[in-house]
């Protein structure tokens, strides 16, 4: 990808960077919102990285634990492309970023986001094993299977990423070269080009819809197997204990493909640009929330977690 110029002749600037505008204009706001995301992103690697070491303990290593260690680390990972540069450009008054920062931002973003998609189809399909056909759980799910599943979700992102931002930056941006966003997103950034996206934005969604519904109909699926064998338990107390082994994850998809559809299955002319500036918890809030669901609901983790923070007061 190469920066684009302007379409007319004789006034072909090139296109070397990008002015992020943030969440607010207003300076008054810009400390206040500064103090509040960097404890958002304080919280959300503190949390990440505690519940990741918790799950590393001997007696949480399962496949379960597999898969929420890849998800703490993709949660790690958006926050991180996402929110320290936000942080600056609260504080500067230079808020550009060079045309191949928005692009390798914009390639990470989606990259993380489709696969922490495929990630949560993965775990639903492992909670599915575990109640459906728990004498086989630890067969069917070996180490293999899933290393094999975690691969399949990052190989599927990639592509996803890399032709949506192939797609993104091969459109002509003549000016002006101002992001009326915090990050460097697909709608923002097709506002910028001189030429008719229309048939683009038809494809984003189109794109979002693979992305969200293919895993979200699979873990629709599982959910629906699972259900079905719980309500076959006799004990009220059976039905309840096995259902809160899912009731996290549970409520982690719901967040995150909410957050998603209300991003890129919105119609334009609902919510303006400035409105949408606060609908993507998926690169903030979402990634601090997650420990805290998973630690909180969690009996297993929760033993462990004061285990080791007893172990280490004793220290």
């Amino acid at each position: 990808m190469k920066p684009t110029e302007g379409p007319e002749p004789g006034n072909h600037t090139l296109m070397t960077e990008f002015v992020l505008y943030g969440l607010s204009n207003h300076p008054e706001l810009q400390r206040l919102l500064f103090f509040t995301f960097c404890l958002i992103y304080t919280i959300t690697i503190i949390g990440n990285l505690l519940i990741f070491m918790v799950t590393v303990h001997p007696t949480l290593r399962t496949p379960m634990y597999f898969f929420l260690r890849v998800l703490f680390f993709l949660d790690i990972s958006t926050a991180s492309i996402v929110v320290p540069k936000m942080l600056v450009n609260f504080l500067s008054q230079d808020r550009s970023i060079s045309y191949m920062g928005c692009a390798t931002q914009l390639y990470c973003v989606i990259f993380l986001a489709a696969t922490e998609c495929y990630i949560l189809a993965a775990m639903a399909y492992d909670r599915y094993v575990a109640i459906c056909n728990p004498l086989r759980y630890a067969i069917i799910m070996n180490t293999r299977v899933c290393l094999s599943l975690v691969l399949l979700s990052c190989c599927s992102g990639n592509v996803v990423s890399v032709v949506q931002t192939a797609w993104v930056f091969t459109l002509p941006f003549c000016g002006p070269k101002n992001i009326n966003y915090f990050f460097c997103d697909i709608p923002p950034l097709i506002r910028l080009s001189c030429t008719d996206t229309s048939l683009y934005e038809k494809q984003i969604i189109i794109a979002t819809a693979l992305v969200i519904f293919t895993p979200f109909c699979l873990i629709l699926v599982s959910y629906a197997c699972i259900i079905s064998s719980i309500l076959k338990i006799s004990s009220v107390e059976g039905r309840h204990k096995t259902f809160s082994t899912c009731s996290s994850h549970l409520t982690v998809v719901t967040l995150y493909y909410a957050s998603g559809t209300s991003i890129y299955l919105r119609p334009k002319s609902i919510f303006s640009q400035d409105a949408k500036k606060f609908l993507p918890p998926y690169t903030s809030i979402t990634p601090m929330l997650n420990p805290l669901i998973y630690s909180l609901r969690n009996k297993d983790v929760k033993e462990v977690l004061i285990r080791m923070m007893a172990e280490l007061m004793k220290k």
